[in-house]
């Protein structure tokens, strides 16, 4: 590899400080008092289990909401969000987290892929939002990574490994929705990865993952602005302390309850976004 030398203003180039790319000062904000006021009163509609090194899909209907919960022991999960009538509109991690960092909890929104491009689901509740970011610059619930698949599976270890998230993700697609392997696999998409606890290596700029600090009976909530179809990988690393994409990690179900809230207290569903489409034609 050829060596390139610094050029001499190199410190003052690095020097210059950064710009936020997206200022949100203008983006519609959750009025969180409306979800605080319907979570006082919530009645269980649902309820589908995530089992280990497996996953599990779950309809959410709009003004309901979907609740994470840990059970068994310290696990993470990958979650995939569609419209429930409409799956070409699912949830749009890049953008996401352009919107409201790597890392999200209460009051941050999902949001779904374009020409959508609104809030699918806004977080009401997050029991590991004490947490923040760790001397390690490491967060919870990662809207970085992608999920782990086989195909980055064989790459670097030569061999099939068929119960990562991805895979889970599309049979558990596949099962709920009739469809075959073939066509619910194209519209797997980057997941948020809940209960996860990730970040960058200061010095590589590496992704990288840390023991999870989730623990039985800790949940993410989430209230659904529109029909929704949950799918929930109960992912082979457990808590991500080890490794993943094996069977040697000890894992853990994650549950996934559907609640009805008695009064929406005004909450109205979400328009899809306002741009015309023209693109400059």
């Amino acid at each position: 590899m050829m060596e390139v030398h610094p050029p001499r203003d190199a410190d003052e180039r690095r020097a210059v400080p950064p710009v936020i790319c997206y200022l949100t000062d203008t983006l519609p904000q959750p009025d969180m008092a409306i979800y605080t006021a319907a979570r006082t009163d919530l009645v269980e509609t649902d309820h589908v289990t995530a089992l280990p090194r497996s996953a599990a899909a779950v309809v959410v209907p709009a003004g309901h909401f979907l609740r994470i919960v840990s059970v068994g022991g310290p696990q993470v999960g990958d979650l995939n969000l569609f419209n429930a009538h409409d799956l070409s509109e699912r949830f749009y991690s890049g953008k996401t987290r352009a919107l409201h960092g790597a890392h999200v909890t209460s009051g941050d929104r999902l949001w779904s892929s374009f020409p959508t491009l609104r809030p699918m689901a806004t977080i009401t509740h997050d029991t590991l939002g004490w947490y923040g970011i760790d001397e390690f610059g490491g967060g919870v619930h990662d809207v970085i990574g992608t999920r782990c698949d086989p195909y980055t599976g064989r790459l670097l270890s030569g061999y099939d490994y068929h119960n990562c998230c991805h895979s889970n993700l599309t049979r558990a697609l596949a099962d709920h929705t009739g469809l075959s392997l073939a066509e619910a696999e194209p519209l797997v998409h980057d997941v948020l990865n809940v209960f996860m606890c990730t970040g960058f290596t200061r010095d590589t700029g590496q992704y990288f993952m840390k023991a999870s600090p989730v623990r039985p009976g800790d949940y993410l909530e989430l209230f659904a602005e529109i029909d929704l179809l949950a799918v929930l990988s109960a992912c082979p690393g457990g808590d991500c302390s080890t490794e993943h994409s094996s069977d040697s990690a000890v894992c853990h179900p994650l549950d996934m309850k559907v609640l009805r809230p008695a009064d929406l207290f005004g909450w109205t569903p979400p328009a899809v976004n306002a741009y015309d489409r023209s693109h400059g034609r």
